[in-house]
């Protein structure tokens, strides 16, 4: 499908508003939702459906041409079938009417979406991990969520109501005047919304074309380099010499009391079971919802400083500089895993890839992942091969430097952007003569231990076999996509 481009001065922004529907709305939510990820299921078993038909005649030494044809997985492809078997399948043929056609469509289009990753991802066309076959998803633990892209979409010109297709008019928890006066004026233009249950309320995403004026900056001609931590969320250093330190917030450690009391109130309700059938008593739904307001909270908190955060930085600086952190690899660590989580370093590095690019037209450098930012002296340039994650404070051995070790990673960072033209990026290279870097400084304090090698063929292995025909769309496959 091809991908919407916005006409020139324009971007894609979403605005999202918190819904407060009454108990018709909200049953007429959860059904358009539950009938996205219904249509998802069956999207997934009919295309499987052949896979195994074909493996099951394969075993039978069916010849190949004789085997039964694949299904194609393109969008056009299966709402064909879903409006074919929705009037005679009996999990649909009963109540499909009750819902608009564009929550059926969610739910083919991700089916569509999450076969074309898995083909992509096995035929080595996609970067990142290794997606699997897509599977089904569960009553209880599948994400509400159902996109409108046709029919009536629109906010309200008293600000306070938006109307959706088949839901009808819904009273929002917030003014709805930012949209609104963008509509209104002819700079904005709706393309799709979304309503999503998260965080225990209700939310309506609304996709836009809007018009975005660059806005200048402060400091324009000033690079930032961040560093960010955990004891101290980040320690920003600019071109100038300033140093700023901003403190971790901590919000999920401030709320770890709260949260202890209310899980022992909850482990003390009788909960649900799986394994016998027992449903949850209704004190333990409203333990448990208590429960979960924590964490909303902690959350609303988290997203809150955040987003002030970048936004601060980027209506600053010209250039930010951030680390190329693996944040995956580093929740590793169960002594830091938690902290790591709460403070969202890969929130931030994105936060502020998107503000800088699109409002203000500055640019974003990310420092490579294994430059050496805390073992680099930010005053002569000199290396250390090694320096523990304990030693707080960097002494440099050739200029005696002795500066706080997030400091001193911050001010190389922030030399890194006069690097992005020249230079190496350390900070005393330019007028100090070079000093030799010693075995091993390019690399950071723990070395990764090396990750056995797989055979070929063997799943996550480093080979995996290739396929002659790579169209995931309606024509013939011509070797077959196994689910291993």
């Amino acid at each position: 499908m091809k991908r919407f481009q916005p006409q020139p001065g324009f971007v894609v922004q979403a605005f999202r508003f918190a819904l407060d529907p009454n108990a018709a709305q909200e049953h007429a939510l959860r059904s358009h939702c539950g009938a996205a990820r219904a249509a998802y299921n069956w999207a997934v078993g009919w295309v499987a459906a052949s896979w195994w038909q074909r493996r099951a005649e394969e075993s039978y030494k069916i010849p190949e041409e004789s085997l039964t044809e694949w299904r194609p997985w393109s969008l056009p492809s299966l709402r064909k079938a879903f409006n074919e078997a929705k009037h005679t399948d009996p999990r649909f043929s009963a109540w499909w009417e009750e819902n608009s056609k564009e929550a059926y469509s969610t739910g083919l289009a991700n089916a569509s979406a999450a076969f074309d990753n898995y083909a992509k991802s096995k035929n080595g066309k996609r970067k990142g991990t290794r997606m699997g076959v897509p599977r089904f998803k569960p009553k209880r633990k599948a994400r509400l969520a159902c996109r409108f892209t046709t029919g009536v979409i629109r906010v309200d010109a008293d600000g306070r109501h938006v109307t959706l297709p088949r839901l009808g008019t819904i009273r929002t928890h917030e003014p709805t005047v930012k949209l609104l006066a963008r509509v209104q004026a002819g700079t904005a233009r709706i393309l799709s919304a979304t309503v999503r249950h998260e965080r225990g309320r209700w939310f309506a995403s609304f996709q836009t074309e809007a018009k975005r004026d660059i806005v200048r900056v402060a400091r324009p001609d000033v690079a930032v380099g961040i560093d960010l931590g955990v004891k101290t969320l980040a320690v920003m250093a600019d071109s100038t010499g300033e140093i700023r330190t901003l403190a971790n917030p901590g919000h999920y450690d401030a709320a770890r009391a709260q949260l202890r009391r209310a899980s022992r109130t909850v482990s003390r309700r009788q909960g649900p079971d799986r394994r016998t059938g027992q449903k949850p008593s209704r004190r333990w739904e409203k333990a448990n919802a208590a429960r979960n307001r924590v964490h909303h909270r902690v959350a609303n908190l988290r997203a809150d400083a955040l987003h002030k955060l970048t936004t601060a930085v980027a209506a600053e600086y010209g250039t930010v500089v951030v680390e190329d952190l693996n944040v995956a690899g580093m929740l590793r660590n169960r002594r830091l895993a938690r902290r790591i989580a709460d403070a969202g370093f890969g929130e931030i590095r994105r936060q502020l890839t998107y503000k800088t690019r699109q409002r203000h037209a500055t640019r974003t450098i990310a420092a490579d992942r294994w430059y050496p930012s805390s073992k680099t002296c930010s005053g002569c340039g000199a290396v250390k091969a090694k320096l523990p994650l304990h030693i707080r404070t960097y002494q440099c051995d050739a200029c005696h430097l002795v500066i706080d070790r997030d400091d001193n990673a911050a001010l190389n960072l922030a030399a890194l952007a006069a690097a992005a033209t020249t230079g190496t990026g350390v900070a005393g290279d330019q007028d100090t003569q070079s000093v030799s870097k010693p075995r091993g400084a390019d690399q950071k304090t723990r070395v990764t231990r090396p990750r056995r090698k797989a055979e070929a063929g063997r799943a996550g292995g480093a080979t995996l076999p290739r396929q002659r025909q790579t169209e995931t769309r309606d024509r013939t496959q011509a070797e077959a996509l196994t689910l291993w």
